[in-house]
């Protein structure tokens, strides 16, 4: 195994010099960061989810150097999408958190934070993400070469090479981008076509429904059928037999964090609403759980790379290293960590004391490890950044008031240091994603890690901005913008602080993690299928088995996991235009929901992707034959 990742060959051999980091490649990249940014803080606000910028960012990045600048240097296109895609994932971390404390001045309970709070939680959360990946990086990324997929930086490898290569293969690509986008368009723009495919199952009390959208099939057929059972399987615990047992045996009971008797939440609101209420805590459990051990199993190899790193370092040996295999130095990357401690213990405008400094290192670097790998699995798409946020939050929470900083002080401090944790963990994935794309195109990793940290200091500066001008527009909270993650964010820190937290239920999910280790199964990709809604993980697998029946157990399948790289490219750049069509008060002028019955096509769309996927595949497996 270990001679066969030494023998890996990057596109670009590392020998190559080639044009990388460029004054050009930095200032497209930081326009790309501020506009994938903004529209995704806005996307996430609004509905509570986001998407991936990296493929996008890579698109965009090829089509600007290529197509208008004349560039035809791959890497330097590639060091573009790793600046632009940082303002995504640091805005998914952000929105996920901070809305929380507009929504307590809202209430009369504290003051409204400014811009220098949001922009330093944002820098400190994001510079941080970034430096702990650094030591991360062989042991991940190169060590596991072969082993964890990272679906969404191969597919970005794929756009890249495709571009640079031409031909069929970038037909490929683009055809898949155009169907991905055309379907996209369609439910999310027109919304003509339900976003998932629902049956009812009422003898359970339960839902069967998979999602029609072209990037999660890509997702599982670039995983494979194995992790996206995994997944599956998880999803069917949740769905099929938690659900139902709740519903069974609650009747007419209230259970905290539920507000009425089970019966009738079922009765209002079916099966979605009970996994909203009770399964999602269960989840966030088993992901806790899955962490924890993915953490423990993986510390060995975490050490003996962290001190390879520092011994070189020492030596002096980097400096003799291959291009492809220079990161920063690791005594930057410990002095930054341990600046960044400080900041956040010093600097007056963050409501964080030196222990919750020193918390955030901790709980920061252990989900960093936990996001980093999770992504390898399912893809940053499906990261659920928002549950290792939960889990830090009743942490951190339990620890403020046992050592009795209690009441709105202590809320705020524990919203603090969570939502720079959580843009942590959410820097962390996309860094990864970032760097696998490096891997295999043949970058230079510190190149991309100092692109990565650029990106990170221009976002933050912009997340503050764009949080600042929504909330006076619309205001957190309202049906415009719900901010769903941060109000269930704020309901567990004012959960923990007044006790009434369901811990029953976040240790069935973590006794449920450990049951799955002790059977040799990966907790957490099953973590992940109970913790998202059904729909997500059922669309997963339906990819996982067109890759199974289109492949069998051959890993290469180049035609199908093109196709499948571009339909996650097409779905993520009609979403960042769809959203920027939502930020300038467009999106009703291509609504037609009002006046077409949308019921009858979610199945043809599903129907018709998955034929698409087919023909593609069967049409690139003839070629050789031809």
């Amino acid at each position: 195994m270990e001679k066969e990742k030494e023998e890996f060959k990057p596109f670009v051999p590392a020998e190559k010099e080639m044009k990388e980091f460029s004054i050009t490649a930095v200032i497209v990249g930081v326009l790309l960061a501020v506009v994938f940014g903004a529209a995704n803080a806005y996307l996430g606000l609004r509905v509570g989810m986001t998407v991936s910028a990296s493929i996008p960012a890579a698109v965009v990045s090829m089509g600007i150097l290529r197509g208008l600048l004349r560039r035809n240097s791959i890497l330097e296109s590639n060091l573009v999408q790793t600046i632009g895609s940082a303002g995504e994932s640091l805005a998914a971390g952000a929105i996920f958190t901070l809305p929380a404390l507009f929504l307590w001045a809202e209430e009369g309970k504290a003051e409204t934070p400014d811009l220098f709070t949001i922009t330093a939680l944002a820098l400190c959360g994001g510079v941080l993400g970034v430096l702990f990946m650094v030591p991360l990086r062989k042991a991940l990324i190169v060590k596991e070469h072969g082993v964890l997929p990272y679906p969404e930086g191969t597919a970005c490898a794929d756009v890249l090479l495709a571009g640079e290569e031409g031909g069929s293969g970038a037909k490929t690509v683009f055809f898949g981008m155009g169907i991905a986008a055309l379907v996209k368009y369609i439910v999310d723009g027109m919304k003509v076509i339900p976003g998932a495919v629902m049956v009812p199952v009422n003898s359970l009390k339960t839902l069967f429904s998979v999602q029609v959208y072209p990037a999660l099939m890509g997702v599982g057929y670039i995983c494979g059928i194995r992790i996206a059972s995994y997944m599956f399987a998880g999803a069917v615990l949740g769905w099929f037999v938690l659900i139902p047992a709740i519903v069974s045996f609650g009747g007419e009971s209230i259970l905290y964090p539920g507000t009425v008797p089970i019966a009738t939440l079922y009765n209002e609101g079916g099966a979605s609403a009970i996994w909203s209420s009770y399964i999602r805590y269960i989840g966030a459990g088993a992901v806790a759980a899955g962490g924890i051990i993915s953490l423990v199993k993986t510390l060995p190899l975490l050490f003996s790379t962290f001190y390879e790193a520092v011994k070189a370092a020492r030596s002096g040996k980097e400096k003799s290293e291959k291009r492809t295999e220079r990161d920063l130095d690791i005594r930057v990357v410990i002095g930054g960590i341990v600046l960044f401690a400080l900041l956040i213990w010093l600097v007056p405008a963050l409501p964080i004391s030196f222990s919750g400094a020193w918390l955030v290192i901790l709980f920061g670097f252990f989900f960093a490890t936990v996001s980093s790998r999770m992504v390898g699995l399912v893809g940053s798409s499906n990261n659920p950044v928002s549950g290792m946020t939960i889990a830090t939050l009743l942490l951190v929470t339990a620890w403020l008031k046992a050592t009795n900083t209690i009441g709105m002080p202590g809320m705020i401090a524990a919203i603090s240091i969570a939502s720079v944790i959580c843009i942590v963990a959410a820097l962390a994935g996309d860094t990864s994603q970032d760097l696998k794309t490096g891997f295999l195109l043949g970058a230079t990793p510190r190149r991309q890690q100092i692109g990565e940290l650029i990106g990170v200091a221009v976002s933050a500066v912009t997340i503050g901005g764009v949080m600042m001008l929504l909330n006076h527009a619309w205001q957190f909270g309202s049906e415009a913008l719900a901010a769903p993650q941060a109000t269930l964010m704020k309901m567990i820190t004012e959960g923990v602080m007044e006790g009434n937290l369901p811990w029953t239920l976040i240790f069935i999910g973590v006794f449920i993690g450990v049951a799955v280790e002790f059977m040799g199964v990966p907790v957490l990709p099953v973590a992940i299928g109970l913790y998202l809604p059904f729909e997500l993980s059922a669309s997963i697998l339906v990819g996982g088995i067109l890759r199974y029946v289109s492949s069998g157990k051959k890993k290469d399948d180049e035609g199908g996991i093109l196709f499948c790289s571009g339909l996650i490219a097409g779905e993520g750049l009609m979403g960042i235009v769809l959203a920027l069509l939502a930020v300038f008060g467009k999106s009703d002028k291509i609504d037609l929901s009002h006046w077409m019955d949308t019921g009858i096509f979610g199945a043809a769309a599903l129907v018709f992707v998955i034929a698409a996927c087919i023909l593609i595949s069967a049409r690139e497996k003839k070629k050789p034959a031809d």
